[in-house]
């Protein structure tokens, strides 16, 4: 993983709606990039409905929600629409988040890893979360955010 202080690389992908995201549109705000393995499976839908539910309260606080899966367009805007996510979900089908944030190891890995990073409004590292409980990830991180 990246390490906290590390600038966070930029990117450019479609997220479920098919706009154009980029990091740097979100330049001084905070954002939580959370990564998840495959939408519509039930840890991730379990994580993404914790994020929908503390969206409001993430807004309050100025900090930007965005999910990364390799999931394409269509899957993505299903899972987005069955669950109600208010947030946009990254479609990193080229794998150029995952890869610059080391969300997959190697172009053999046929999901994300499920880890969340912080990303200040100075676009650096505050955050970077190895081991998440679906849970609970997102009230936690609210919590301290």
């Amino acid at each position: 993983m990246l390490s906290v202080g590390d600038a966070a690389p930029d990117f450019s992908v479609y997220d479920h709606n098919k706009t154009q995201i980029r990091l740097n549109d979100f330049a001084g705000s905070k954002v939580v990039l959370w990564f998840y393995p495959k939408a519509d499976t039930p840890g991730c839908t379990m994580e993404g409905q914790g994020f929908r539910d503390e969206f409001e309260k993430f807004q309050n606080k100025g900090v930007v929600i965005l999910g990364v899966s390799l999931d394409s367009p269509e899957d993505n805007m299903a899972f987005a629409k069955k669950f109600n996510f208010p947030y946009p979900l990254l479609c990193d089908e080229n794998r150029e988040i995952a890869t610059a944030y080391q969300a997959v190891k190697s172009d053999a890995d046929n999901y994300a890893a499920r880890i969340t990073y912080v990303i200040g409004g100075d676009g650096k590292i505050l955050e970077a979360i190895e081991k998440v409980d679906t849970t609970n990830h997102a009230s936690q991180l609210c919590s301290r955010l």
